[in-house]
């Protein structure tokens, strides 16, 4: 499994860091069997799993016990827990306890949270200081969905992307050992990429990132988002409709289940 210095390490190398989400135990088994660096147990799951319309009813608890699950099938993967919303929001106090809670509870080695005004870069400085690893996430923030009036790709106009400059220092500077950079144009994931000593991580952020993060429910046609900075690598969809439609028809004109599907007693054979 890498830590925290081995992935550091991966920018000092030029070797690109692989990170998809998992919400669960045989998907998480099978990324780590294709040794992905790490997993994000993001909460995306809102969207995905839940069927919601955005992450912000993803609740600390609900988190915790998809990280639990994700833990048992990757149990040799670095795995990186999202602080849902108002979850680090109201103190640093609060920040702190839910983040241990993950460690804890769930056996995460990071979290995540969103953000870069200066009540994010205190609570990042309070959890790094429980020695806690955190990993920031600036650019398009889904938590901010209200605010931002939808999802919208950031930091195009200049005083964005000063903003966001300015801000990728201020994470940095307080602690956080990554930065996941979603949603701003190419140049500017570039420059942060560039102009930072830790590993930047993008969804949408351009080619010349760290490396990449994708949602896994996206890259398997298993979801319904159309980002442009996504990709579908193979439709599994198709042949999971194929098989729910041929175990209706098996089970409707009775050719299931057949004599081998089915116990007999140790005394009895098939008549």
């Amino acid at each position: 499994m890498l830590k925290v210095p081995e992935l550091k390490a991966k920018k000092v190398k030029k070797e690109p860091i692989t990170m998809l989400t998992a919400y669960d135990y045989f998907t998480a088994k099978l990324v780590q069997q294709c040794r992905i660096d790490t997993i994000l147990i993001g909460d995306s799951l809102g969207n995905v799993f839940k069927g919601e319309l955005n992450t912000l009813n993803v609740s600390v608890d609900e988190v915790i016990y998809h990280t639990k699950a994700v833990k048992k099938g990757a149990d040799d993967t670095f795995l990186i827990a999202d602080l849902p919303y108002m979850s680090y929001h109201l103190s640093k106090e609060q920040a702190k306890y839910n983040s241990s809670r993950f460690v804890i509870e769930a056996g995460a080695h990071a979290v995540k949270l969103e953000g870069g005004s200066d009540s994010r870069v205190k609570a990042i400085e309070a959890i790094v200081d429980c020695e806690i690893p955190v990993v920031a996430h600036l650019g398009l923030t889904p938590q901010s969905i209200n605010r931002l009036g939808g999802f919208r790709v950031q930091g195009k106009h200049q005083e964005q992307a000063e903003l966001l400059l300015e801000q990728a220092k201020s994470i940095e500077s307080a602690g956080a050992f990554m930065l996941i950079l979603e949603a701003v144009p190419e140049k500017l994931g570039q420059k942060i990429t560039s102009m930072l000593d830790i590993p930047v991580v993008g969804i949408g952020a351009g080619r010349y990132t760290d490396g990449q993060v994708l949602v896994i429910n996206d890259i398997l046609g298993l979801s319904e988002s159309k980002a442009k900075f996504s990709k579908v690598f193979e439709d599994v969809s198709i042949p999971t409709l194929k098989a729910i439609t041929d175990y209706r028809d098996q089970v409707s004109n009775g050719n299931f289940p057949q004599s081998k599907n089915v116990y007999y007693p140790v005394d009895d054979t098939e008549k």
